[in-house]
């Protein structure tokens, strides 16, 4: 029989004398303070068989982490109770451990109020950025506070012409750099075939003046790189790269970003462990940040009628208002085990729970959504009906792994033993109708070479001249269908000739589909059109023309002028 005595031998290293790193409390607040102090003003004696454990140590590795699930003894010995680990939970979350915190460590005031950021600015790609389009799109999105990327073949040209809060990345559609396409959440597309009137002046006098007619000359390239091939090479490295790919209509505010090098200071004096060793149990957590994510790793057990680990904040200073949000998202890679959220809305240690599970994939990143809807209230494994969460007044984050669901049931992918969760960031989100993602700058008459019903001298030169300049309308509607098929939610703009006028209103503009429209278009119109269509929700999946008219309509909305569009198919294709 081991004899264990009460002794506060605690380890040094936050302010409080606590190690941020060693385990404690319990899975919902079965352990109330009389009890503690009940159990502290006496010897407890264990008696407990010793269970040899049938394998060494298991190794967590992570990139520049490696953790061994053993103690200084050399292994994992769950023979007896942890009495200085359950001290420890206790003083950690106690009024007294904050107090002192908060006095000697200036910084832990702060550190116990989470505030959740501001809405980030989405970031957009612009390829085709030093074009007579492209630079006005730059300058627009700069002005509506995206952040903004070009993808740009000459950086010193590029740094002339393009807004300098822009991030510039050299390359082309067949050599694009990481850095061009990481993180992007939207492409404008402004690529074209470079042709010109021939005998043009070096600043391109003939083309820009957009009036008299000159016959025109493919300058670099072939239309089939660039119109086809280098838009299904960029199409590629968005979906390889980009964030395209993981938004569903969401926007992210973040409250925990472990990445943050604030983040990381202040975690040791907002996280704390709460294992089953409140309970007797032996199992016991780790909870490490580093290389950009916390860690969430131990090694749970089921002896001593234990069976949880957890890691749970404390209260904090100010409750988060997270009533305009619909939910929590969490970018985690799991082992396949399932979790679960705890969520509170009052400060008190016992205090009703709102729970939900999530299920991990084993070594995969994956982003998990909790909404607040389906929480449940849970008083120590007991669902309890009736009860509103108030998204308004969160006071506590916990995170768990349990052999018991919140219902008391127990959870089915629970494995006892070592275990891992990298926990990347915590936001809440909100639901935002999706719009385009992919803006494409195409051209009126894409389809009109070989109809039947086209006069072929009543159409502009590059339909007359389809052949003679490299079959350039026939490799643009390629590259729309590579657009198409993407699965990225789009707008394919088709405009009319371009000229060099100032901008309109909406109300002077004019959009059909079937592409049958003549006329024109001025650059700074087509700029603002390709702008305004990454926040319209009506301009998903929609292929138009458009021009500029003689008369102005009786509305001037951007919502009036593109809300009557049909979508280029019934079904929206669902976001990759």
């Amino acid at each position: 029989m081991d004899s264990i005595s009460f002794s506060l031998g605690l380890p040094t290293s936050g302010a409080s004398g606590v190690s941020s790193n060693v385990s404690s409390l319990s899975d919902a607040a079965v352990c109330p303070r009389s009890k503690l102090q009940a159990l502290a003003g006496r010897q407890v004696l264990l008696e407990r068989s010793v269970r040899p454990l049938s394998s060494p140590a298991k190794s967590i590795e992570g990139p520049g982490i490696i953790m061994m699930a053993e103690e200084a003894k050399g292994q994992w010995e769950f023979k007896k109770w942890s009495v200085p680990r359950f001290l420890q939970s206790f003083w950690f979350f106690s009024d007294y451990a904050k107090t002192l915190d908060s006095l000697m460590s200036p910084s832990a005031s702060n550190a116990i109020a989470p505030s959740v950021s501001a809405t980030p600015s989405k970031t957009v790609l612009v390829a085709g950025a030093t074009g007579g389009v492209g630079k006005r799109v730059v300058k627009r999105l700069v002005e509506k506070g995206y952040k903004v990327k070009c993808l740009v073949r000459n950086l010193e040209k590029a740094a002339e012409v393009l807004d300098p809060a822009a991030d510039l990345c050299g390359g082309d559609l067949f050599n694009i750099p990481d850095e061009a396409v990481e993180g992007v959440e939207a492409v404008i597309c402004c690529t074209g075939t470079k042709a010109g009137p021939q005998d043009d002046t070096p600043d391109r006098a003939k083309y820009y003046q957009g009036l008299k007619f000159y016959q025109p000359v493919i300058l670099e390239n072939t239309p089939e790189n660039v119109e086809f091939k280098g838009i299904q090479s960029l199409m590629d490295a968005v979906l390889s790269k980009g964030a395209v790919k993981d938004s569903e209509g969401l926007v992210l505010s973040t409250i925990f970003d472990f990445s943050d090098p604030k983040v990381v200071e202040a975690s040791k004096q907002v996280w704390g462990a709460v294992d089953d060793v409140v309970m007797g149990g032996a199992s016991e957590s780790f909870f490490t940040v580093a290389d950009g994510r916390a860690i969430f790793s131990g090694r749970v057990t089921t002896d001593n009628n234990g069976g949880f680990c957890s890691w749970r904040t404390r209260a904090f200073d100010k409750p988060l208002d997270l009533s305009k949000y619909d939910g929590i998202a969490l970018r985690v890679k799991g082992d396949g085990q399932r979790y679960k959220v705890n969520l509170r809305t009052d400060s008190n240690w016992s205090g009703m729970a709102f729970s939900q599970t999530f299920d991990t994939k084993q070594d995969e990143w994956v982003t998990v959504r909790i909404p607040f809807e389906q929480l449940k209230a849970v008083q120590i494994l007991k669902t309890v009906e009736g009860v509103p969460f108030k998204s308004s007044n969160i006071c506590s984050f916990q995170i768990m792994l349990s052999k018991f669901e919140y219902s008391g049931e127990l959870n089915p992918a629970f494995t006892p033993g070592p275990f891992v969760l990298e926990i990347e960031s915590i936001s809440a989100y909100k639901k935002v109708p999706v719009t385009p993602q992919w803006v494409h700058v195409s051209s009126a008459g894409v389809t009109r070479p070989g109809r039947p019903d086209i006069i072929l001298e009543n159409e502009p030169p590059a339909v007359r001249m389809n052949e003679m300049l490299g079959r350039i309308m026939d490799w643009k509607l390629a590259g729309e269908n590579v657009v198409r098929k993407s699965g990225i939610p789009y707008a394919i703009i088709r405009p009319c000739a371009l000229t060099e006028q100032e901008s309109v209103t909406p109300a002077l503009l004019e959009v059909e589909q079937g592409d049958n429209i003549r006329g024109s278009l001025s650059r700074e119109e087509l700029a603002d059109l390709c702008v305004e269509a990454l926040e319209l929700p009506s301009m998903v999946n929609v292929s138009f023309e458009v021009r500029r008219r003689t008369t102005a309509a009786d509305s001037d909305t951007w919502e009036s002028l593109v809300g009557g569009l049909e979508k280029d198919d019934a079904k929206v294709p669902a976001i990759l």
